[in-house]
């Protein structure tokens, strides 16, 4: 089955985060493996901290956002950015998508429209660093991105690369 017109299917919506996501955000975190939560978070968090509760629902749509996958009524990904303070016209991003659900196409689709998002909000530039060994995400980056985009870094790959070629893909997830 093509795993693109399975994301694309109606089976799978994204919206904006909102606030009332804590208890699906909650329910979601039950379903990650621990190699999953290392994978986003670069350290093994075992729990979600009052502070971490608050950084995944309250962002201000203007330098911090989010997006939302839905299905059956249920988070089952989330794509970020963050405006950097230094370079308001760079952002870093980072996304999750739950176990049972990659592999699929759901984390390119999430990046693509973060970077739509983004791009409206006047983001060139997108940045993350992703684990050296993560060769998943580094194909989902370069599928995205140039090579020259991708800087080693000991065992991170740090990434930065234009907005526009992160969104050039947008095949099945048009701007909205």
């Amino acid at each position: 089955m093509n795993s693109e017109l399975l994301v694309a299917s109606p089976a799978v919506a994204t919206r904006p985060v909102r606030p009332d996501d804590l208890v699906a955000f909650e329910r979601m975190w039950s379903r990650l493996s621990e190699e999953t939560i290392y994978r986003r978070f670069h350290a093994p968090v075992r729990r979600l901290s009052l502070k971490l509760r608050r950084y995944l629902v309250d962002v201000d749509h203007r330098d911090h956002d989010a997006l939302v996958a839905i299905s059956g009524g249920e988070v089952i990904a989330v794509a970020r950015y963050h405006r950097c303070a230094e370079e308001p016209a760079a952002a870093e991003v980072a996304v999750l998508v739950e176990d049972a659900w990659q592999g699929r196409g759901l984390g390119a689709r999430m990046l693509r429209e973060l970077a739509c998002l983004a791009s409206r909000r006047g983001i060139d530039v997108l940045t993350g660093d992703v684990q050296s060994d993560n060769l998943r995400m580094l194909g989902l980056v370069r599928s995205l991105l140039d090579a020259a985009a991708l800087q080693p870094r000991g065992t991170v790959v740090h990434v930065r690369g234009s907005n526009d070629a992160a969104g050039k893909e947008r095949a099945f997830s048009p701007c909205r």
